[in-house]
């Protein structure tokens, strides 16, 4: 599976998905990008997820156009060691396919 580390998450969570594909944000030099145009593009590089720690996307787009599964991390801060905790649950959720499109919380 293809995923999107948004720049708001730790870089080094994306070691925690050995069995897929994870790209950093930057790395696809998308740094800034508002969420509409991040999301559109993403469609176009054919990406199946989005982690972000951006509570306001579900409130910001229209995932009608955007047929995305975007996770979004809760935390009271997006540290590695905070978004570590929330693995094992983002794990379930890419494992059942297929996947939900939206914003689902990842508490």
């Amino acid at each position: 599976m293809k995923l999107l580390l948004d720049e708001n998450l730790p870089k080094r969570l994306r070691l925690d998905f050995p069995q897929h594909t994870v790209y950093t944000a930057r790395e696809m030099e998308w740094a800034g990008i508002s969420n509409g145009n991040l999301l559109s593009l993403m469609l176009e590089e054919k990406f199946d997820a989005l982690l972000t720690f951006d509570k306001n996307m579900q409130h910001q787009q229209n995932f009608i156009k955007y047929s995305l599964c975007v996770l979004v991390l809760t935390g009271t801060i997006n540290t590695y060691d905070e978004m570590k905790k929330l693995v094992p649950k983002i794990n379930v959720i890419l494992s059942t396919l297929p996947l939900p499109t939206g914003v689902t919380i990842v508490k």
